[in-house]
């Protein structure tokens, strides 16, 4: 609303602010590694069997394989679609709300009972998941181990997360990504998104992704994920950078990013500027970098400036289980860039996101998102 004076007469003009465009099913895309997520209450004695500690983060070995039949005998145990990419599309499909199954997800899982729950469990989300199924391994694994040790002001945190990838490592691009009808699911989105974890699985599959994107100016959006990434698969990393249009990280990520490529600083809105700067086939979007940095403000290249965005506030009594929230931001970002917001929307929906998440636990959230 405007309003002016002409011949002392208060003339007010209405002016309309469209709505944000409507996503249409599949417009997002996401690639990764599916695990189901099994949480539930454990006591001193299972930890202690299977030698974890309360804070752990670890893939399985062979000591842990008996754990993922054990947890599912417990009390309480509950199920969720998750690994990092698929986390973050699903975050991004309850942000949206209508339409449904607005996120395609690929990845591979076992012909077995843990894959029908996984499946089960994206459709709950109105994820529309197309899995790559196979006999060799099992469907892919994390276990959340709640102890009571854990509970701090009334809430409940997570204990240690047990990973078992196996299927998860087992996508095969000439077996799923290449088929027609799987293709065409690929060429309907504008935006794409592919964690660094999956670097680790089917390199080509994410190339021939980002070259899709890249070759008719879609968003080609990718996440460091770990520091791992950036020091042991440096090369493929690397080789898919050109076709990055938004790049996502943390912190450290950025700090061993950084490092690897010989940057020689390690100040957070300088690695954003010089990433940003990074060779870049498609000359049309200038690259979009995105750091956050836990409670701190996130980092992110808005033209050739480095803005700093202030996150939410939260009483650290409220905070639960953090090991979502980076997931959480992407997938709050990505749910306002498939509607076309600006970079800021974008960035104050994955603030949103996040600060939800990080009250709960596991990568969950509420029936309805309470976002304006």
């Amino acid at each position: 609303m405007t309003t002016s004076w002409r011949a002392g007469v208060c003339i007010i003009q209405y002016v309309f602010v469209p709505p944000p465009p409507q996503s249409s099913e599949n417009t997002l895309f996401g690639m990764g590694n599916p695990l189901l997520d099994i949480s539930a209450v454990v006591d001193k004695d299972f930890l202690d069997k299977f030698g974890l500690k309360l804070n752990d983060q670890i893939l399985a070995e062979d000591k842990h394989k008996a754990l993922f039949e054990e947890i599912v005998k417990r009390n309480k145990v509950e199920y969720h679609a998750g690994g990092s990419t698929q986390n973050s599309v699903k975050i991004a499909q309850w942000m949206i709300q209508k339409p449904q199954k607005v996120a395609t997800f690929f990845g591979c899982i076992g012909a077995d009972q843990f894959g029908e729950i996984l499946k089960e469990k994206a459709a709950e989300a109105h994820v529309d998941a197309h899995y790559y199924e196979q006999n060799v391994e099992p469907t892919g694994t994390c276990a959340a181990c709640i102890t009571g040790d854990n509970r701090f002001m009334g809430s409940v945190s997570a204990g240690p997360f047990v990973a078992n990838l196996a299927a998860a490592n087992c996508y095969k691009k000439e077996q799923h990504l290449d088929l027609d009808s799987n293709w065409e699911l690929v060429k309907k989105a504008k935006v794409y998104y592919i964690a660094g974890f999956f670097l680790t699985v089917s390199p080509e599959s994410i190339m021939k992704v980002a070259k899709h994107a890249s070759d008719n100016n879609k968003i080609f959006c990718m996440n460091l994920s770990a520091p791992f990434i950036s020091q042991f698969f440096k090369e493929p990393l690397m080789e898919v950078m050109p076709y990055v249009d938004i790049l996502f990280g943390n912190e450290t990520e950025a700090a061993t990013f950084a490092k690897e490529l010989g940057f020689e600083t390690d100040d957070i809105a300088e690695i954003a500027n010089k990433t940003q700067n990074l060779p870049k086939e498609n000359t049309k979007r200038q690259r979009v970098v995105v750091f956050t940095q836990g409670k701190e403000d996130t980092v992110a290249t808005v033209g050739d400036e480095v803005t700093m965005f202030p996150v939410l506030d939260i009483d650290q009594n409220d905070i639960v289980d953090t090991n979502g929230a980076g997931d959480a931001f992407v997938g709050g970002f990505l749910s306002a860039l498939v509607q076309e917001q600006a970079l800021e929307e974008c960035i104050r929906a994955g603030h949103y996101a996040a600060n939800v998440i990080i009250r709960r636990v596991g990568c969950t959230f509420p029936e309805r998102p309470d976002f304006h």
